[in-house]
């Protein structure tokens, strides 16, 4: 009786943790760019193609994780710049999302409909939460889902300060772009 136990015990054991899997989508090569240009200078643009991203079909929860020194930039000079004197990488060194979907449903992604979604959560950045609310398109293709996202940040929010010799130099809301292939698993 025992061993039927133990057996029937590793059973719902094994299944659930087949069904969690079944139920979240994730990746670890999303890329999430920004843009902080102004007209008439240099641009001020990076991106990050090693972002993770984790959505749970179950109840909507959705989380990112991006390592800030992961940011490229066309010109290194600028990348020293921000990883030294804006961002401060070394004591900061993640950026994260996390939140729900308001309304998931995933039903409507299951018909292969692409649906938009609210997302609302936190993001951490600099050693600073800030609540915030934002459009997410989920598009599903086959066992895959596209994410994208687009909302702008404000450097001010995070206590990134910005030198008033550049300050006319950098936008004072960044553009932000999130663009996922979330596999299932």
């Amino acid at each position: 009786m025992k061993i039927i136990y133990l057996a029937f015990l590793a059973l719902v054991s094994i299944s659930s943790i087949s069904s969690t899997q079944t139920d979240r989508y994730q990746t670890r090569t999303g890329s999430i760019s920004f843009e902080a240009s102004v007209p008439t200078f240099e641009p001020i643009k990076a991106v990050n193609k090693s972002t993770t991203v984790v959505l749970d079909m179950k109840t909507g929860n959705i989380a990112a994780l991006a390592l800030v020194k992961g940011f490229r930039f066309p010109i290194a000079l600028m990348q020293e710049h921000f990883n030294e004197n804006y961002i401060e990488s070394d004591d900061y060194p993640k950026a994260i999302l996390k939140g729900s979907l308001s309304d998931f449903d995933a039903n409507t992604l299951s018909q292969n409909i692409s649906t938009t979604f609210i997302f609302d959560g936190t993001i951490e950045l600099h050693g600073k939460k800030k609540i915030i609310s934002f459009p997410i398109l989920l598009n599903p293709s086959g066992e895959n889902i596209k994410l994208e996202s687009n909302f702008n940040l404000k450097p001010a929010d995070f206590d990134i300060e910005i030198p008033s010799i550049v300050s006319n130099k950098i936008a004072q809301e960044v553009q932000v772009s999130v663009n996922a292939i979330l596999n299932k698993k």
